[in-house]
C-alpha cells in the first residue's frame, strides 16, 4: 500500500509558479513511476505530467510542455511538480498518481487526494 499525500497548492496570478509536492509513504516509492493529473471544474480528470520509477524517461501533456517539470527524490520518497507561466486554464485539483510499475505505461494504482491549484487572471 502507497498513501500520497500532495502539498504547494495555492492561489497565483496568471504568469506566476507554484511548485506542487507529493510525499509517499512506504519503502518501495523507487520502484513506481510517479505522475501528476488535473481535474478543473466541470471536466473530467486529464493527465497532466509523469516520470519512471529511475527519472530518466518523463511524458507531458501538450497543453503543459515548456511550462511545467516533474521531477523525484527517490531518498525522500518526494516526485515534485514546478509550475511555471500558469495560465488561468491550469487551474484544477492537482492528484499525484503512483503507478503499478516503474514504466509510466503501466497504469496508475495508487491516488492522492489532491491539491487545489487556482490561477487568476
Amino acid at each position: 500500500q502507497v498513501q500520497l499525500v500532495e502539498s504547494g497548492g495555492g492561489l497565483v496570478q496568471t504568469g506566476g509558479s507554484l511548485r506542487l509536492s507529493c510525499a509517499a509513504s512506504g519503502r518501495t516509492f523507487s520502484m513506481y513511476a510517479m505522475g501528476w493529473f488535473r481535474q478543473a471544474p466541470g471536466k473530467e480528470r486529464e493527465f497532466v505530467v509523469a516520470i519512471s520509477s529511475s527519472g530518466g524517461r518523463t511524458k507531458y501533456a501538450d497543453s503543459v510542455k515548456g511550462r511545467f517539470t516533474i521531477s523525484r527524490d527517490n531518498a525522500k520518497n518526494t516526485v515534485y511538480l514546478q509550475m511555471n507561466s500558469l495560465k488561468p486554464e491550469d487551474t484544477a485539483v492537482y492528484s499525484c498518481a503512483a503507478y503499478s510499475g516503474s514504466s509510466i505505461v503501466t497504469g496508475v494504482r495508487y491516488w492522492g487526494q489532491g491539491t487545489q491549484v487556482t490561477v487568476s487572471s
